[in-house]
Order: C-alpha cells, then sequence, then structure tokens
C-alpha cells in the first residue's frame, strides 16, 4: 500500500462515490435529452392541472363547511326566540303584528334549513330524544313519546339541539 491510502482508508471509497454519482448523473441527463420537451412539459402541465382541479375541490368543500358551521351556530342562538314564539303561541298571545314577526321569523329560519322536531306519540329515538322522565302505560308497544318539553332542531343533517321529552314504556 502506498503512504496516501494508509493514512486515509477513505480515499479510494470516496473517488468510487464519486464515479458512481457523476454515472448517474450523466444516465440522468441522458434521459432527459432522450424525452421529448412537449411530452415532458405536457406531462408537467398536465400534472398542475390535476393538483389545482384538486386543490380547489378541497377549498370549495372547506368553505361550504366553515358556512354551515357558522349558520349552525346562529341557528343555536335563535333558538331560544323560536321557544319564546312556541309558548306564546301556546297561550294564545301570538297575535296581530307579533304573529306576522313570529311567521317571518320562522319562514326564514326554514328557508336557511332549520327543521323542528319531536311530537307526541312518535317512536322514542335516544339519538335524538333525552327521556326526562319515564312512565309506563299499556297504551303503547314500544317506548314513545307522550310529551315535548323542548322541540328538538335539525339543520341540515345535523341534529343540534335534542328534544326534551317524556316517554312511556310499555307495562
Amino acid at each position: 500500500m502506498t503512504e496516501e491510502n494508509t493514512s486515509n482508508p477513505a480515499a479510494g471509497s470516496q473517488e468510487e462515490l464519486a464515479a458512481a454519482v457523476e454515472e448517474a448523473l450523466s444516465d440522468v441527463a441522458q434521459d432527459v435529452v432522450d424525452q421529448d420537451p412537449v411530452a415532458v412539459l405536457t406531462n408537467d402541465l398536465q400534472r398542475l392541472q390535476a393538483d389545482f382541479a384538486n386543490y380547489r375541490k378541497r377549498v370549495d368543500k372547506e368553505r361550504l363547511a366553515a358556512h354551515e358551521i357558522t349558520t349552525a351556530s346562529v341557528l343555536v342562538d335563535l333558538l331560544p326566540i323560536l321557544d319564546d314564539f312556541d309558548r306564546a303561541a301556546a297561550h294564545n298571545e301570538l297575535t296581530g303584528g307579533f304573529k306576522a314577526v313570529a311567521d317571518r321569523f320562522t319562514a326564514v329560519t326554514d328557508k336557511l334549513g332549520l327543521t323542528k322536531f319531536g311530537a307526541e306519540k312518535d317512536p322514542f329515538d335516544p339519538n335524538i330524544n333525552e327521556a326526562i322522565a319515564h312512565e309506563t302505560s299499556a297504551e303503547v308497544t314500544e317506548t314513545t313519546v307522550i310529551k315535548v318539553l323542548q322541540p328538538g332542531y335539525r339543520f341540515k343533517e345535523r341534529v343540534i339541539r335534542v328534544a326534551m321529552v317524556v316517554v312511556a314504556d310499555p307495562e
């Protein structure tokens, strides 16, 4: 062995590595030269168009979700007003101009996609109803809502408030 190889044992391997890297780079460069530049640019353009289309779809979906969350948040804050209108109607106090305001308000919430649920004699569904009290009855064959204490509301397909109900179980 020469003195150079004994003082730096990695010197030979570095030279071999440099030669291998240079050969690989020349192979890649030759592949690029061999390819049709129009085909390369066309592939790049198609890939960019697909990426942009996917980005636009994702942004639209996120924007719609953000809009629905914001609308649901506002509707949740308006539910006590709807409850007040229901109580006023139950006591025959929803008349005149007050009735017109209530009807208009309800029409706007309906247009936004808010729907009310929870009615007497509906089957009890624990996903959308909260049972406040249980009774037994010979008149029912399955657990049934017998009184609605507070109606539930759904915005689009999402429940934003469960209905609070009294249920009757079969004897």
